[in-house]
């Protein structure tokens, strides 16, 4: 073991100008007499430096004699150096020999010396390695009133050893300290540690007030300015500056250049500063300086020359948010002791001047002390070394002000964070790692991590450049310059690998690989060339060099190849988790972790914008909460890296039918933050008794699985048929319920059966034990017999329009298709009989009996009770489907009440709709072209189309399926050909001008396979000549057949035709009273083919060539006469309407009656009157126009009769306009003829005097109703 000789202390002297020297023998008692010792004095009194020169004396220190070192702890390193400096200047002994300092990167302390001057972090860290500090014999804790966290935690592991260390003697100094906090801190058996008070300093300072008001014009450089200027008129003296921050160092100086004559020297003072840059500071000088300086000068730090002080009142503080979980560097007004630190700094050369841009009130409003940096900061780092040292648990620790526990529980989170501790706090493998390391937390679980993903050599730099602010200058006046000169080592993606592109251009720069290497002078000119500050990128490689050597202590090895932008980022998203952000889609702001929003740092070095997801180095909040260091990352990384923080959730876990297993949507979040969503999971690996369940209830109760497995076919088909009763019943208490069925299979299921997978395994072996197995019967499945469900009661097909249709039936109420649904091909509908959809099925229809039978009024259902018993009175009577339904019940009704009940009694409205039946209409191919209960209306929106397919399918059978037949009830009883012979494509239809095709049936019948349809031809008229069509309406086709045969006549006489259109008399008059209808041309073919209806066309129709030319022969005498009589009775009525409607105008009645009189008169005589009014009713017209006239005239006389008799007439058309608009354009004769009573009454009404051809009145017409709807 190599002996190193401890260097003597050379003769100590004590400056006796100095109030510490004056109490040096009671302070050296004090000492030796205690193990703990608190010397309280103010700024200037000399205690920095005499201390340790007291301690030297009482024979303490490897020099004087005594067991270990002095060590001597300074808040911050240019203070620890400084005080190093002078404390061996008044011993007259080079720098390290007796007096050294060693600080972060940088020792200047030999062996053999006695005081070793160091910041607290360095005293701190030396506890890993030396739990009890026995290097040193005696410690001196200067500056403890900043209680910044290495403090805190120096003197709470100090309380803890003094027992087991009692040679070693502490002493705690403070200008501005709370005592008797410390005093109780120390307290021993023998009581609170002593305090000694040294009062008095060299010269008086004077407190000025100097408040400012900011605006655009003057702001803080001003009143630095002013406040420089009022001082230099007190006389000659250095002046020290105290501001927030380097910012505002650099813009207070750039002001103070301008403002001072160029003989003033300007220099900054704060920590980042270099060595050489901090020695200009206490270099001599002759001339004016202005010191710009931050809270380094505010302790310890001795600024030479200092005279006057301006204090701006404000510094950058660290304050840890909880919330965020991020560091915030906000600007705030310092407290009492640390103002009063600040006015100390003058006042040591002569009568000092402390110029503060604040008031006085505000100053006595600031608290007395600064937070200790314990409650403002992050724990994580002292818990870690606290569980690496075994000092048992941070809530335990003796601190001098216990933390807030949320500080506790913030530490603990982030060390789980890096996962540094598990769930019971204690550490784990990577956190006995972190604890050796003698780095930040987060930076070391970087490192560790990049060691196992070989990216170690990337990531020290990139590591090492968090610690250092940003090389890259950016001069104000200078900017673009900069920017371009930067813009090379931007990255797209990632300012991380900025750093490394930048790196690599540094060590370029140096030469000496196989280049001659630049001197240090034109390295740093190269530097500033290229806007790099030569001094952080000193401090940048220190750090690099120093994290490099704790490497390789540990014996790790650096990367030889690159690493990967994956590897790199893995590494730094180790030690970063709680710093990443999702790009929100509303603004440019970052969704963060724990539901913060951040936003790009608008300095960010990256050549494009970054992507969806990045990570940020740090987050810091000043105007708001920026991210800097950012570096694009991909989501699908996290869950490897975090998997240890990340939560995840299983939400709506369910059977999916094509996976064939139990499926669970997964859910991640990082802190709060959704990492990925809906990502499908395989349910069964996570849950299997909860996947299980699931697989039965859904997969195999509910039928939502697909397999060739026999005994899921079996079992679907034996409930379907279950099923089929109760929908037939409408009872729902056939089938078992669903836990029954579940139950069956969850017995016999093994525990380890979970998707369909599983099963088809176990299915197979088992399967040969039990042929059987999972079979379901019949027994099993039903509660009861279903009595009265049988075919015949239940038909699975229903004859509708000649063809058997398919019936469907549900119980389902609610459901559209609830109750009885028969599927219709499209080319029957119009065939389809209303009467016998009434009736629907015998097994349905006593419930419909019995639900209209329960719309009657009381008094006739009273006769009827019990209901029950009456409707199945009635269904075991009445012939079904024979008829309406309607009918048949209002007839039975009758005769069982004696009762005159009426049609409309009966309110069909209040059925369900499941008493009425469902059609549902397809095509063809099967597709579903419509669906509805009311025939009616599928008829109107279908029939076209149904008219379409049907005249298809005639035209496709008709030259091999088609048979004419006599009538109807001879095709009903016609017998099905043997064998129907093929269809055959349909041949163009053949145009006819003449009767050339044959006798034309009344009906045919066309096949459909087994099926049978009948078929209406008729002649259909194309101008030039007729074809044969095909109708599946009779109506319609009759219709068509009479426009056929009337072009067939026509194109026979010709030449009569020609002649009749010249001579129809009267045309040209007639023609200027119809111009308000229409042309002469429409008025002339009206009358011709009136007339030709008349003279050829009588009732029956001809059906063969002989009768159609007998009724040629017979009409052409007397086509003319006809014609000019019909062209007489035109021209009557065109006179009386023309009339009509002058003396409407003319008369000007009220809105009501002219309103009904232009609605009738729009009825009588519409565009097409001749060819729309019968014969018969066409003779009377004249007389009801008359009639309006003369009702017009009698308005006149007596408006308020007239408004009475209307109100008479206007019930009964109500009534009739509902009933035609029900008909939707199906003719109705009886309607037709009450429709023209109408008209009778009105004359009845209005015009007695032209008299009406039979007795009408309100009362004739309310009977005639009465049996119209009956």
């Amino acid at each position: 073991m190599t002996l190193h000789v401890a260097t003597p202390v050379p003769t100590i002297h004590f400056p006796e100008s100095l109030p510490v020297s004056a109490r040096r023998e009671e302070i050296a008692r004090a000492i030796d007499a205690h193990q703990v010792v608190i010397v309280c004095g103010e700024t200037g009194s000399g205690k920095t430096t005499q201390l340790p020169k007291i301690v030297l004396g009482l024979g303490r220190g490897l020099g004087a004699g005594g067991r270990g070192l002095i060590g001597h702890t300074q808040p911050r390193r240019i203070a620890a150096s400084s005080v190093a400096k002078r404390i061996a200047e008044e011993l007259q002994s080079p720098l390290g020999e007796v007096v050294g300092f060693k600080v972060r990167f940088q020792d200047r302390l030999q062996r053999g010396a006695s005081v070793k001057l160091m910041t607290d972090g360095i005293l701190l860290a030396e506890t890993q390695t030396d739990p009890l500090l026995r290097a040193y014999d005696t410690l001196i804790i200067d500056e403890a009133h900043e209680r910044s966290l290495n403090i805190d935690f120096l003197l709470g592991h100090l309380r803890q050893i003094l027992p087991r260390r009692p040679d070693l003697k502490v002493i705690v100094t403070s200008a501005t300290i709370d005592a008797e906090r410390f005093a109780q801190h120390f307290a021993s058996r023998q009581g609170p540690a002593p305090v000694i008070q040294v009062s008095g300093r060299l010269y008086p300072v004077e407190q000025r007030w100097r408040p400012f008001e900011e605006s655009r014009e003057y702001g803080l450089d001003d009143a630095i300015g002013d406040a420089v200027d009022e001082l230099w008129r007190e006389g000659g003296g250095d002046v020290l500056v105290f501001l927030p921050g380097e910012r505002e160092i650099r813009e207070a100086a750039e002001h103070l250049r301008k403002h001072h004559p160029p003989g003033v020297e300007v220099l900054p003072l704060f920590a980042r500063l270099s060595q050489a840059e901090q020695d200009r500071i206490f270099e001599p000088h002759s001339a004016r300086r202005i010191v710009l300086a931050t809270n380094v000068a505010e302790t310890s730090l001795t600024v030479p020359g200092i005279r006057y002080v301006i204090d701006a009142g404000t510094a950058r503080v660290k304050r840890y948010s909880y919330r965020n979980k991020v560091e915030q560097l906000l600007i705030e007004p310092v407290s009492q002791a640390a103002a009063n630190q600040r006015a100390g700094r003058c006042g040591r050369v002569a009568n000092g001047i402390c110029i503060r841009l604040y008031d006085e009130k505000d100053f006595a409003g600031r608290p007395r002390f600064t937070d200790p940096e314990i409650l403002r900061s992050s724990l994580a780092g002292v818990i870690l070394r606290m569980k690496s040292l075994g000092l048992g648990t941070v809530e335990d620790f003796p601190f001098l002000e216990p933390p807030p526990r949320r500080a506790i529980a913030d530490g603990y989170q982030l060390l789980a964070e890096l996962g540094a501790v598990d769930e019971t706090n204690e550490l784990t493998t990577i956190g006995r790692e972190l604890s050796k390391l003698p780095l930040d937390p987060r930076v070391g679980r970087m490192i560790l991590e990049a060691r196992g993903r070989q990216a170690l050599t990337e990531v020290l730099i990139i590591a090492s450049a968090f610690s250092v602010q940003d090389v890259r200058d950016r001069p104000v006046e200078q900017q673009p310059a900069a920017d371009a000169a930067h813009r090379k080592f931007d990255d797209e993606k990632s300012e991380f690998i900025g750093d490394l592109k930048l790196w690599k251009w540094l060590e370029d720069s140096r030469g000496g690989h196989g280049e001659h290497k630049l001197s240090v002078r034109k390295q740093e000119a190269l530097l500033r060339e290229n806007f790099i500050s030569p001094r952080r990128v000193r401090e940048w490689r220190d750090i690099h060099s120093q994290l490099h050597t704790v490497v390789a202590e540990h014996g790790w090895r650096l990367n030889a190849s690159p690493a990967t932008y994956e590897q790199i980022h893995l590494s730094m998203l180790a030690g970063l988790l709680g710093n990443i952000g999702c790009k929100n889609e509303d603004d440019d702001a970052y969704l963060g972790a724990r539901g913060i929003r951040f936003h790009r740092h608008p300095g960010a070095h990256l050549s494009k914008k970054p992507g969806r997801w990045i990570v940020a180095a740090e987050l810091v909040e000043t105007t708001r909460l920026f991210g800097r260091g950012i570096a694009a990352i991909e989501p699908q990384w996290l869950p490897g890296i975090a998997g240890h923080v990340i939560k995840t959730q299983l939400l709506e876990p369910h059977w999916e039918k094509k996976a064939g297993e139990v499926i669970a949507l997964e859910r991640a979040t990082l802190y709060g933050l959704v990492i990925y969503n809906n990502r499908r999971v395989n349910f069964g690996q996570v849950d299997p008794p909860a996947a299980r369940e699931i697989f039965i209830r859904e997969a195999l109760v509910g039928g939502e699985w697909e397999t060739r497995l026999p005994f899921v076919a079996a079992n679907r088909k034996l409930i379907a048929q279950v099923e089929e009763l109760e929908h037939k019943s409408r009872r729902q208490d056939v089938l078992v319920d669903d836990e029954l069925i579940f139950a069956f299979y969850d017995q016999q299921l093994p525990a380890d059966v979970h998707s369909g997978a599983s099963l088809e395994r176990w299915y197979r072996d088992e399967v040969r034990r039990q042929p059987t197995l999972l079979m379901l019967t019949r027994d099993e499945l039903m509660r009861h017999e279903a009595a009265g469900i049988t075919t015949a009661a239940f038909p699975k097909t229903i004859r509708l329009g000649g063809i058997d249709c398919a019936a469907a039936y549900l119980h389902e109420p609610g459901d559209p298709k609830d109750g009885l649904t028969v599927t219709v091909p499209i080319y029957a509908l119009n065939q389809v009989s209303d009467e016998r959809c009434e009736w629907l099925v015998p097994g349905m229809l006593r419930d419909k009996v019995l639900a209209l039978v329960k719309t009657l009024h009381q008094r006739p259902r009273s006769r009827l009770v019990p209901l029950p018993a009456y409707a199945d009175e009635f269904v075991a009577e009445a012939a079904f489907a024979q008829g309406a339904l309607l009918d048949a019940l209002l007839k039975h009704v009758r005769e069982r009440t004696q009762l005159a009940v009426q049609r409309a009694d009966f309110k069909l409205e209040q059925l369900a709709p499941h008493l009425l039946m469902n059609f549902r209409i397809v095509d063809e191919h099967g597709r579903q072209l419509g669906m509805g209960r009311n025939l009616a209306v599928l008829k109107a929106e279908l029939g076209v189309q149904a008219r379409s397919a049907f005249q298809a399918l005639a035209a496709l059978k008709l030259p091999a399926a088609a048979a004419p037949v006599a009538a109807p009830g001879a095709a009903a009883r016609a017998a099905p050909p043997a064998a129907a012979p093929a269809p055959v494509p349909a041949a163009p239809p053949q145009r006819h001008t003449a009767w050339t095709f044959g006798e034309l049936p009344e009906l045919m019948e066309i096949r459909k396979g087994s099926q049978s349809l009948v078929g209406f031809p008729a002649l259909i008229d194309h101008g030039n000549g007729v074809e044969i069509e095909v109708f599946d309406e009779p109506e319609v086709a009759a219709a068509k057949h009479r426009a056929g045969l009337r072009r067939l006549v026509a194109l026979q006489i010709r030449d009569a035709l020609k002649y009749l259109e010249k001579n129809i008399p009267d045309l040209q008059k007639m023609a200027v009273a119809y111009m308000p209808l229409g042309s002469a041309e429409e008025l002339r073919e009206q009358i011709i083919d009136l007339a030709i209806d008349r003279a050829f066309l009588a009732e029956p129709l001809p059906t063969a060539a002989a009768a159609f030319q007998r009724r040629l022969d017979e009409g052409r005498g007397r086509l003319t006469l006809i014609a000019n009589e019909i062209a007489r009775s035109a021209g009557t009525v065109l006179v009386e309407l023309a009339a009509a409607q002058r003396k409407l105008k003319d008369t000007r009645a009220t809105k009501e009656t002219a309103d009904d009189i232009a609605a009738q008169l729009a009825r009588l005589v519409p565009r097409r009157f001749l060819a729309t009014t019968p014969w018969a009713q066409l003779q009377h017209l004249p007389r009801y126009l008359k009639g309006i006239v003369m009702r017009l005239d009698k308005w006149r006389a007596d408006p308020v009769r007239d408004a009475q008799r209307l109100a008479e007439l206007r019930p009964l058309e109500q009534r009739y306009t509902r009933a035609l608009a029900e008909r939707k354009g199906v003719a109705d004769a009886r309607l037709d003829e009450f429709r023209w009573l109408l008209e009778e009454l009105r004359i009845s009404l209005f015009a007695q005097e032209l008299r009406t051809p039979q007795p009408v009145s309100v009362k004739r017409l309310e009977k005639a109703w009465a049996q119209l709807a009956a």
